[in-house]
């Protein structure tokens, strides 16, 4: 399989086709509801057409079409594409395999995990790509793209993709808006960010070695009342974040007594 169609232009398009375009695969067909940004796109991955109407896609010049969209928008651009036999896959967590149903007759998942910006160079030989199809022969297909890309590809059903997903969310999302918090708070006293970027770094580096419970430190592990009171006090100014702290200190207390 050589030839592939891309739905998308923004982050996990852009990673995803730059990362296909270096194992060899030809993009015969890019589509971006921005003119602009479909054709600097087309440009990093080979010069492929580009087109901002869903209705102009050639789904017969492709081998595989990957639909890179966001959630919100997807469906309403496959409704416009006659996909006829070939196969699609989206890229999406949550978004089960059958949201494809109406619309292809083959059709799969190809999701990786990881935070995907367009500034950021990635090498995909080691980040997870999770994969499902309708058919074994569509699977087949999928796995001889994902395998081009990454060593770590796994077959998943789409329940088991989106607990993933979930995760995900716990994981990246939310510990990154933990860093935005950090990082507000240093600034409003005049403090660096940057100060914080070892404990980050140790932090993210421990649970390769230890259980994330296991690696769990600071106040909230026995509920140190004197500590955590203090600080909701030091938050005064920000009471949704108090609030944000009461519940994280809770939760890791609750957690931390279970694996007693």
């Amino acid at each position: 399989m050589q030839k592939l169609i891309l739905l998308g232009s923004g982050n996990a398009a852009t990673q995803l086709g730059t990362a296909l375009f270096r194992a060899g695969f030809q993009f015969t067909q890019i589509y971006s509801r921005k003119m602009d940004h479909a054709a600097r796109l087309a440009e990093r991955i080979g010069g492929a057409d580009y087109t901002d109407d869903p209705s102009e896609i050639k789904a017969d010049q492709a081998d595989l079409i990957i639909s890179a969209l966001r959630d919100s928008v997807a469906e309403g651009v496959w409704r416009q594409i006659h996909f006829g036999t070939t196969p699609v896959c989206h890229t999406a967590g949550s978004m089960p395999l059958d949201s494809l149903a109406p619309y292809a007759q083959h059709r799969g998942v190809l999701y990786p995990l990881q935070t995907l910006s367009l500034k950021r160079d990635l090498d995909f030989s080691s980040i997870p790509l999770f994969i499902e199809a309708e058919s074994a022969g569509t699977l087949k297909k999928l796995k001889r793209v994902a395998t081009a890309i990454s060593k770590r590809v796994r077959v998943v059903t789409s329940e088991q993709r989106k607990s993933i997903h979930i995760a995900a969310v716990f994981a990246n999302n939310f510990s990154n808006h933990m860093f935005s918090i950090a990082s507000e708070l240093l600034r409003e006293k005049g403090l660096d960010f940057d100060d914080l970027l070892p404990l980050i770094d140790e932090t993210s580096s421990k649970v390769h070695d230890l259980e994330p419970a296991a690696a769990q430190t600071g106040p909230a592990i026995r509920y140190d009342e004197n500590i955590i009171t203090e600080h909701k006090r030091c938050l005064a100014d920000h009471p949704e974040w108090a609030e944000l702290y009461e519940m994280i200190s809770r939760s890791i207390h609750s957690l931390a007594g279970k694996k007693d």
